[in-house]
């Protein structure tokens, strides 16, 4: 794969596992392609599925409320998840079709060359920073790896589980506007 076509082409096609046999609509993106924040979770859900686009339910309008109340522009960000294909039941993807659909993510990542990527929740954590990470203790700690900026925070699905995270998550996410300002006056 190399543009945007091959990797929407290749999505379209795959069907190295059985998640594809059961999906509506692979959800592969939303956001800007020239963005320098890359937001990754898990997998998509009834309402992803259903319209093809990544963070639109409950926890994608959460999402979308906090990335206002923060005052990122829509040019700041690109949305995309572990797995493209709804799993049954809104189960965790398995480890096995994590890793087949993961080179689609790495991908998008190399094409969209953010600065800053935001894990959110623990299986994109576990499969973008380490497979033994502990989101509830090492959630809104940076690390730099390969050239990014890499956070790990909760996903916004877990506030409307436990709304007690969300002052947590809000604090992470204003670290990554921080972030964003600091690279962007370095920049300039």
């Amino acid at each position: 794969m190399s543009s945007w076509d091959d990797l929407i082409k290749h999505c379209n096609s795959c069907s190295k596992c059985g998640l594809g046999l059961g999906r509506t609509n692979i959800v592969i993106e939303r956001g800007s392609r020239n963005a320098p924040i890359v937001l990754i979770g898990e997998g998509p859900g009834e309402q992803e599925d259903k319209q093809g686009l990544p963070f639109v339910g409950p926890a994608g309008k959460l999402l979308d409320l906090l990335l206002d109340a923060l005052m990122f522009s829509p040019d700041d960000y690109y949305i995309a998840n572990i797995v493209k294909c709804r799993p049954p039941g809104n189960r965790v993807p398995t480890e096995e079709e994590s890793k087949k659909c993961i080179v689609f993510l790495r991908e998008q990542v190399r094409l969209v060359r953010p600065c800053i990527i935001v894990c959110m929740g623990s299986t994109a954590s576990k499969h973008i920073i380490d497979k033994g990470i502990k989101i509830t203790q090492e959630r809104g700690i940076w690390r730099k790896v390969k050239g990014f900026y890499i956070l790990p925070t909760f996903h916004p699905a877990a506030i409307l589980r436990d709304e007690s995270k969300k002052a947590l998550m809000f604090r992470d996410f204003k670290s990554v506007r921080e972030k964003l300002n600091k690279i962007k006056k370095s920049d300039s």
